[in-house]
């Protein structure tokens, strides 16, 4: 209504200065109250304009920043005038050519001209509003922001609009399959905020909406590993102790696969068919996978520990260990067996000993690779498992020495 309202003044302002140019119309006394008053209204429209800016900036108004922008374009109108106003006084004082009296007909064409303007892209900025126009070049913006984030495989599309004091932005982003759904969480809320960010360099007072989506894909740093575990999970079951190996060219792959406790055999083979077979598919350079069945037990089982019930083996426990990570490494062991009653045997593992459990934590070297720190482990396990035939779950916890205590 307001574009309408200057369209009907700008035109109304081109017929009175079109009658006056052809039918010498009206007088026009460029007196000294006139200069006054255009002056005036200058400074009016200045601090009126100022005003209503930094209102609309604040409160996200999209009607006032239109008002603001109506009345600073009141100042350049004005201007036109006094200059038309001007050159009528200055014919008047010096006898100027006749014509020069007109010039006040001739800077309304000036003033309608800067009306029209006024109008026009004021009647743009609220069709743009009412139809959710998307602000400027912001999506691309934040497309190119998102696209250097960590974990963000491609922007695939950045949709923005702006309703009212609101902007509202819908992402979609690829990003690697096999991220847990928390770090697919994190990396939602990551895009969000940058999204955010981006949003408030074009308009800093704007509430901004943001609905991210992500759609999981291959990536490009996916190792042979990645994909195994990958798979495993889109199976229902959890895949560990992976090695792969490259025969002439062409990879294998084994590992177990925990399945549940209560499957029977057929029921876990089909799944670890359908596992190496996806696999296989999915991997061209896979020449070969297989998988060992496992049924990992999900009880909480009851034991007592009785460490100090065999100081002789435990002692000796560590001093095998320390024959391989180095004196003095092997310490805070504990040996857990179960309720039921049996036939206590010290010393070395026998015929009669009972099954135990073994917890035995091992100082290495807080720089060794972490590769060699694993077949060291193993090799205490084993050294262990000569000696004591009847261990039942052996628990080698490796760690770096502690920092002296200053």
């Amino acid at each position: 209504m307001e574009a309408l309202l200057l369209l009907g003044t700008a035109i109304w302002v081109i017929i009175e200065a079109v009658h006056r140019l052809l039918y010498q119309e009206g007088h026009v006394d460029a007196s000294i109250w006139a200069f006054v008053v255009m002056l005036v209204s200058i400074v009016v429209d200045v601090t009126r304009s100022r005003v209503l800016l930094r209102v609309a900036r604040k409160l996200g108004s999209q009607a006032l920043e239109a008002d603001a922008l109506h009345f600073s374009t009141d100042v350049w109108s004005s201007v036109v005038v006094i200059f038309g106003l001007l050159v009528v006084y200055l014919t008047n004082l010096f006898h100027w050519p006749a014509w020069l009296v007109q010039a006040d007909a001739i800077a309304a064409f000036g003033v309608s001209g800067i009306v029209i303007w006024v109008s026009l892209r004021l009647a743009r900025e609220t069709i743009d509003a009412l139809l959710d126009h998307s602000p400027g070049a912001l999506a691309t913006h934040i497309k190119q922001r998102l696209t250097g984030l960590d974990d963000v495989i491609e922007v695939r599309r950045v949709r923005v609009r702006r309703g009212g004091n609101k902007c509202f932005a819908d992402v979609i982003i690829s990003a690697p399959r096999t991220l847990t759904f928390e770090q697919i969480h994190h990396l939602s809320d990551l895009v969000e905020d940058e999204t955010t960010d981006e949003a408030h360099t074009f308009s800093a007072l704007d509430d901004i909406d943001v609905v991210v989506h992500v759609e999981p894909v291959t990536s490009p740093k996916e190792t042979v590993i990645d994909q195994i575990h990958y798979q495993a999970e889109r199976q229902g079951v959890h895949a560990h102790d992976i090695h792969v190996r490259d025969v002439a060219g062409k990879l294998e792959a084994d590992f177990d696969v925990e399945v549940h406790a209560d499957m029977n055999l057929e029921q876990a083979h089909t799944i670890a068919t359908q596992l190496e077979q996806a696999l296989l598919q999915n991997n061209k350079q896979l020449h070969r996978v297989t998988t060992h069945l496992e049924a990992p037990d999900e009880n909480i089982v009851q034991r007592q520990d009785v460490t100090i019930q065999y100081p002789e083996m435990a002692a000796r426990m560590c001093r095998i260990a320390d024959g391989i990570a180095g004196t003095g490494n092997a310490h805070d062991i504990h040996l857990y067996r179960p309720h039921r009653l049996v036939a206590e045997v010290g010393g070395h593992g026998t015929k009669g000993a009972p099954e135990l459990d073994l917890v035995l934590h091992v100082i290495f070297d807080a720089h060794a690779p972490l590769s060699q720190v694993h077949i060291d482990a193993e090799k205490i396990k084993r050294a262990l498992r000569r000696s004591y035939p009847n261990l039942n779950t052996v628990v080698i916890h490796t760690e770096p020495p502690e920092d002296p205590i200053c």
